[in-house]
């Protein structure tokens, strides 16, 4: 009613200068002041039942727009009628922002489903040097060739990154849930790590969980991947520890930790805190994706940590068992 006075106030305004002047001039010309009487209540009683009716139509019009609120990003065709001249001025424009915005999505759709197949394909491409190289560098088993092939793998996590990132919006075609062995997931992520661990004479404490847990095992590697990742990185000595806690499975490691202002913003994209500007090669791209995949797994993920004590990442990786028809 409010929005509807505030619309119209302008009529309502004028109905009562008209009536205020009809009033004078029977006043002035000294009519019956009964005839006055009778003719505003008469016009006033007209007037609310036009106003009543005018209402009506109003409200109906508000609710068709704002029951378009969600779609009008998708279409315009449902627009209500327009009453008069100025609405249909105003529809044709609605139309013509409708068209051209269609017409930016549709380019931007383009140029990023061009940008995604370029990366996809430069990193599929990127992979065979790679290969080729780390089949060179085993040749001679030197420490340089050792050194060199410690880099060569970090690159190809870099590389991994990029397609697990690109893969990630349409993950969930890719999701293949069965029971798994959580140990033997584990163990392949560590066997993956083994030479970094070596590399930075880390020692692991790996505490077989002896559970079951229903996952992908491709996507939930690459979290647990990551996490170890991160652990190497930002470990400089002492070690790693990898066991259960109630439902959750703790990778704990002796780093650097994460500076508590850091903390809420770790699983932002692109966020890389205190560390990664220290670093200056943290992407602020892993973390980020190890949530976005433990939401679609059902999983949950938690860290704490403290600067200079260690950074303690759980993963809540039990789920519902999956029903047998």
């Amino acid at each position: 009613m409010k929005a509807y006075l505030s619309c119209k106030k302008e009529g309502w305004i004028l109905f009562l200068v008209f009536h205020v002047v009809f009033a004078l001039i029977f006043f002035l010309y000294q009519f019956p002041v009964e005839g006055a009487c009778y003719g505003i209540a008469v016009n006033l009683v007209l007037w609310l039942m036009y106003q009543a009716a005018d209402f009506g139509r109003f409200r109906r019009k508000i609710g068709q727009l704002k029951g378009l609120q969600t779609v009008i990003a998708v279409d315009d065709s449902e627009l209500p009628e327009s009453q008069d001249a100025l609405e249909s001025v105003y529809q044709e424009l609605l139309h013509r922002l409708f068209e051209e915005k269609a017409q930016e999505v549709s380019k931007a759709d383009a140029d990023f489903k061009n940008q995604l197949e370029y990366a996809t394909m430069w990193a599929h491409q990127i992979k065979t040097p790679i290969a080729a190289m780390g089949l060179l560098l085993q040749e001679e088993d030197t420490e340089k060739n050792r050194e060199l092939a410690m880099e060569l793998f970090e690159i190809e996590q870099y590389v991994d990154m990029i397609l697990q990132y690109q893969r990630l919006r349409n993950i969930s075609g890719d999701l293949v849930f069965r029971e798994y062995d959580l140990d033997e997931i584990l163990r392949q992520c560590i066997r993956k790590y083994a030479r970094s661990f070596i590399r930075k004479r880390l020692s692991l404490d790996f505490r077989e969980t002896g559970r079951k847990v229903v996952t992908d095992e491709k996507w939930l590697s690459v979290v647990i991947g990551q996490i170890l990742s991160n652990s190497l990185k930002y470990t400089k000595s002492g070690s790693i520890r990898i066991f259960m806690e109630g439902d959750y499975l703790v990778i704990e490691d002796t780093g650097i930790g994460i500076a508590p202002e850091d903390l809420p913003r770790v699983f932002e994209k692109g966020y890389t805190g205190y560390n990664g500007r220290n670093d200056k090669k943290s992407t602020g791209i892993g973390l980020y994706l190890c949530r976005e995949i433990l939401e679609k797994l059902s999983h949950e993920i938690k860290i704490s940590s403290a600067p200079g004590k260690g950074t303690k990442v759980s993963l809540k990786v039990t789920r519902e068992q999956l029903e047998v028809e």
